[in-house]
């Protein structure tokens, strides 16, 4: 860990020092507040039981009626890392990393115990689950790299993975109702070419109380654009324009999106009629 002083951290996180939490401050939040995406590992094994830890880490978020509609797969063979660095745009890091785990939105483990039960399953149909499959995979790998960046480990979450989501799954040998959510490489940070933490909107873009404003965020985007183009230059980002410019390209059109702007088709052929 980097930073422990509690008002390090949150000028780091913030791109300036808007409050210090000294007061409330614990190993989990300097945990937390470090967190930066890793995209160069040194080649060293994760330690013996690693991932049976992350994975109980993981296993300890909430879930939906205790349904548990989630599952991962850990990938460590380097002829089916390379596949899926390809599927998710030529990643390097999902190369080099020592351990790739893909979260999945599972569906399909109440769907085989519903046949063994000879009930049926109308309600795995609905959109509904399929949300709560998602947001159960989420919280679930969310944990888990928490968990792992509190070992000293690094973490990088890939939404690659869902470019070519019926190719990730022929790759995985998915069954029906299996969706990958995303990757997360993971391994020890290689410190010469460790990220700098990357700031976030003020909270007065994203708090709000009692009700919403959409006006009040005005003042705290313009800050944030200037902090963010501070950021672009001393990291020597090729980014054109501010953050408000960069984020809206990234919606502007259909092509936009990477390759997954047909995302309801194919999950339609991997198994979730989304009703």
């Amino acid at each position: 860990m980097l930073l422990l002083n509690p008002t390090d951290l949150i000028r780091e996180r913030y791109g300036s020092s808007v409050f210090n939490p000294e007061h409330l401050w614990n190993e989990t939040l300097a945990t937390l507040l470090s967190h930066r995406s890793v995209r160069a590992y040194l080649p060293n094994a994760l330690p013996s039981l690693t991932l049976e830890t992350l994975i109980s880490a993981a296993q300890s978020a909430a879930t939906s009626s205790n349904l548990q509609t989630w599952s991962v797969v850990a990938v460590q063979d380097p002829v089916r890392k390379n596949t899926l660095s390809q599927l998710a745009g030529n990643q390097a890091h999902i190369r080099q990393c020592p351990m790739f785990l893909v979260w999945l939105a599972d569906l399909a483990r109440l769907n085989y115990l519903a046949t063994q039960q000879e009930m049926t399953t109308d309600g795995l149909d609905y959109l509904e689950m399929f949300v709560t499959a998602v947001i159960d995979t989420a919280l679930a790998a969310q944990n888990a790299t928490v968990a792992a960046e509190s070992l000293g480990l690094g973490t990088v979450y890939i939404g690659g993975i869902r470019n070519q989501p019926e190719q990730v799954a022929e790759t995985l040998q998915l069954p029906p109702q299996l969706f990958a959510v995303f990757g997360l490489c993971i391994g020890y940070p290689d410190q010469a070419n460790l990220a700098t933490v990357k700031p976030r909107l003020p909270q007065a873009a994203v708090l709000h109380h009692e009700t919403y404003d959409l006006v009040q965020q005005e003042a705290a985007i313009a800050q944030y654009n200037e902090v963010m183009q501070h950021f672009y230059k001393s990291q020597q980002m090729n980014v054109t324009g501010d953050w408000v410019e960069h984020s809206l390209k990234r919606v502007a059109t259909a092509q936009a999106l990477g390759e997954r702007e047909q995302l309801k088709e194919k999950l339609h052929r991997l198994g979730f009629p989304l009703l």
